[in-house]
């Protein structure tokens, strides 16, 4: 008996010491030489601090930049990004910071973005961090190697061009209910201050429903609050550190993202067994984005006889989560930055509204005619680079990698912040954060002389897949907003550009609309 006490002790204590190692090695060791291997290349940054790095520097800095919002004319990065704002200053681009015992590094050289982007197999998202951060959606923009590409492949039909002209009409009734909603409010008095932000997600809500699903934005409202929530709660956990199994514990925080993302899946399993179903019976296949989804994923699966060459309706599911949240964020916040933008240019605001009425009067927009806009395309081209939807992109090394002249080791995070390259004056010139569309005149591959400095939809094998449909709608909406208003900033707008997620003004975007009709 005293044996087996002493063999049960003698295990446990083992058990410890290689726990306390490891837990050693990775507070403390492996930074301490993934530092000194990055200065040998020439980085620098802050010394590495014991377990939070400079976590602790990032939350105070957002929470002190957040308190209040900014003037028109002062400069959004240290507001958006405090911290690598400051890293960058102190010690220049090729610079790095610590989520906690990880070091991140600043990657702003253009060719060593395209390779990054170009070598999508060997340079991948992060996979670490709060698990639970897979919550609001995985699907295609979470997707590696050979899932992403099956995925792409399946995903691909819903976004061709003829796809996207049949989801025009759903996109005209969208925007024409809020054109309808703001006449009603500003016809009494002829003009009136509206805050523009929530008809606006309205409006992309609505699309996506619309295009997705068939189904009206209010069928599919609680799944869009919903998913806003879960974006906030994951931006809470992204600011601490995440130890092993911590996504287990019986927080408030966990439990209320775990009863979220059940809700959002049964939701959307719900209307996806129904259209399954009427698939089945011999309905004709609906043309919509789950629709073609769901028809290119049978056709997939008929063709090779196996269904390991589709996908499951787990994954369909978080393809239509991605649908719900990439889709409408990310074009309410390119319409919200445009009107913000239009009402502090008046003289832009005009071209625009000039090109729109000469193209279509007061009649319906129409595909051909939104593809032939230059000046409404120039503008949403230039409101997408000083305010991208998402201001920087993170890759990590699961490897030694060559990068250029650079090696990097395994366990690097690197991120490339194209918002900080956006607005970079060696790359734009002395008004390159100013709002100038006309420097997008001849098109974006002479605006960038050929080079990877400007990539709000990504770029490369992985651009964006629906970065036509966003644009078509944005397209759509300003044309409608510009045929039956005027605008300006209001006296209480504040200007307060933020990230949960995406970038959105903190506290809406308080405009005075003013009716043409």
């Amino acid at each position: 008996m005293d044996l087996i006490l002493k063999l049960i002790a003698s295990f446990c204590a083992i058990v410890v010491v290689i726990l306390g190692w490891r837990i050693f090695n990775w507070v403390w060791l492996r930074p301490r030489q993934l530092e000194k291997y990055l200065r040998n290349q020439g980085f620098n940054g802050n010394s590495y601090r014991l377990f939070f790095g400079d976590l602790k520097d990032m939350v105070m800095m957002l929470k002190e930049a957040k308190s209040q919002p900014i003037n028109l004319s002062d400069d959004i990065i240290p507001r958006i990004m405090p911290l690598n704002h400051k890293t960058i200053q102190n010690y220049g681009k090729n610079s790095f910071l610590w989520l906690g015992p990880k070091p991140m590094v600043h990657i702003l050289d253009p060719d060593h973005i395209k390779e990054i982007l170009t070598k999508f197999y060997q340079f991948q998202k992060p996979r670490g961090g709060n698990p639970l951060a897979k919550l609001l959606a995985t699907g295609l923009v979470d997707a590696e190697g050979d899932r992403w590409a099956k995925h792409r492949k399946l995903i691909n039909p819903a976004f061709h061009l003829e796809k996207l002209k049949n989801m025009l009409p759903a996109i005209y009734l969208s925007s024409s209910e809020i054109m309808t909603k703001w006449e009603d409010m500003v016809s009494a008095k002829g003009q009136l201050e509206v805050d523009v932000l929530p008809y606006l997600e309205t409006f992309t809500s609505d699309v996506i429903s619309r295009t997705a699903f068939g189904s009206s934005y209010e069928e599919g409202r609680k799944i869009f609050q919903l998913q806003r929530e879960q974006a906030e709660l994951i931006i809470q956990a992204s600011q601490t550190i995440y130890l092993p199994g911590m996504r287990f514990l019986p927080t408030k925080r966990n439990k209320r993202m775990k009863e979220i993302a059940k809700e959002v899946k049964l939701a959307l399993k719900s209307i996806i067994n129904k259209r399954l179903k009427a698939m089945e019976a011999g309905e004709r296949s609906h043309d919509d984005l789950l629709g073609i989804l769901l028809e290119s994923n049978s056709q997939e699966i008929k063709q090779h006889g196996n269904k390991n060459f589709g996908m499951t309706i787990d994954e369909v599911i978080e393809e239509c989560k991605l649908f719900y949240f990439a889709g409408q964020e990310t074009t309410s916040n390119l319409l919200v930055w445009t009107m913000i933008l239009l009402s502090q240019h008046q003289d832009w605001q005009k071209r625009a509204k000039e090109e729109v009425l000469q193209a279509f009067g007061n009649n319906k927009p129409d595909f051909d005619g939104l593809n032939h806009l230059k000046v409404v395309n120039m503008i949403l081209l230039e409101v997408l680079r000083l305010y991208p939807p998402g201001v920087a992109l993170g890759r990590n090394i699961y490897e030694e990698i060559k990068l250029g002249e650079m090696s990097l080791p395994a366990g690097v995070i690197l991120q490339l912040p194209m918002i900080l390259l956006h607005h970079d004056q060696e790359i734009w010139g002395d008004d390159a954060k100013e709002f100038n569309p006309e420097r997008f005149s001849e098109g974006v591959l002479k605006a960038t002389k050929g080079r990877v400095t400007y990539f709000p939809f990504c770029w490369g094998p992985r651009i964006c897949i629906g970065q036509n449909f966003a644009m078509l709608e944005a397209k759509m909406a300003i044309v409608m907003i510009l045929q039956r208003f005027s605008f300006v900033l209001s006296p209480s707008y504040a200007h307060a550009p933020h990230t949960i997620i995406t970038l959105q003004p903190q506290y809406g975007a308080h405009l005075i609309l003013q009716s043409l009709v």
